[in-house]
């Protein structure tokens, strides 16, 4: 299997306009919620060589400063760069400018269920994939749905059958944004978090969960309080 290192760009601007304070306000009995948990889940990763935190939000660096561990580096982000105006693509540049070589885990707080075990998993079938001729990695949900675009189902022909059972669909694969990796190179390139052929690593539903609404910040602390999920 491949290897090289692994640095984790974490962007975790301030000011959510969803969920107040989401990054960072209590969830699930820990005092500094999603930033707390996702930063013990990345540093007790094996596969994770370094951990970038990218932040504007003073409390979080407040926090990260007291945590103290070897594999963090902690970057006081401008606020240029943290703004809801703030594009994807503007941050792929901040990325690459802040880790120029190996390969980047660009991965986000608000997954709080990839746990340590999970990148450690993730990053193996990324460099798997590389000798099988993939260049990059996105996590993603299979979708297992009658889905339909423009009037008419994509996933499915109902001239050979007008409701197949769900289980014989053809998945589609919903990208959940857990977990990007790929090389420097492939940022340089092409200016973006995946190459021109990148694997689709399928998470379950519940490891995928993504908390943007109030809703999901809800769900996912009941999740763990019914031990669904492991941290």
């Amino acid at each position: 299997m491949m290897s090289g290192k692994v640095s984790c760009f974490l962007p975790c601007r301030a000011g959510s306009q969803r969920v107040p304070r989401k990054n960072i306000k209590p969830f699930a009995g820990f005092e500094f919620g999603l930033i707390e948990i996702k930063l013990k889940q990345l540093l007790n990763a094996q596969r994770v060589d370094e951990v970038v935190l990218s932040t504007n939000d003073e409390d979080i660096i407040d926090y990260a400063e007291r945590v103290e561990h070897d594999k963090l580096r902690i970057h006081r982000r401008d606020d240029s760069l943290a703004s809801s105006a703030t594009s994807t693509d503007e941050l792929v540049a901040h990325a690459l400018e802040l880790i120029p070589q190996g390969h980047i885990l660009w991965t986000h707080v608000t997954s709080p269920f990839i746990n340590s075990a999970r990148y450690d998993d993730v990053i193996n079938s990324y460099f798997n994939a590389l000798e099988a001729g993939y260049d990059s990695l996105m996590t993603t949900t299979e979708l297992h749905a009658f889905l339909w675009q423009d009037g008419q189902p994509i996933n499915y022909d109902r001239t050979v059958e007008k409701w197949p059972r769900t289980q014989t669909l053809t998945p589609i694969h919903e990208v959940n944004s857990g977990a990007f990796v790929a090389s420097s190179d492939v940022y340089q390139q092409l200016d973006d978090r995946i190459g021109n052929r990148p694997y689709l690593h399928a998470l379950d539903k519940l490891t995928a969960h993504d908390i943007d609404w109030p809703e999901d910040f809800v769900l996912a602390e009941c999740m763990v309080r019914e031990g669904l999920v492991p941290l």
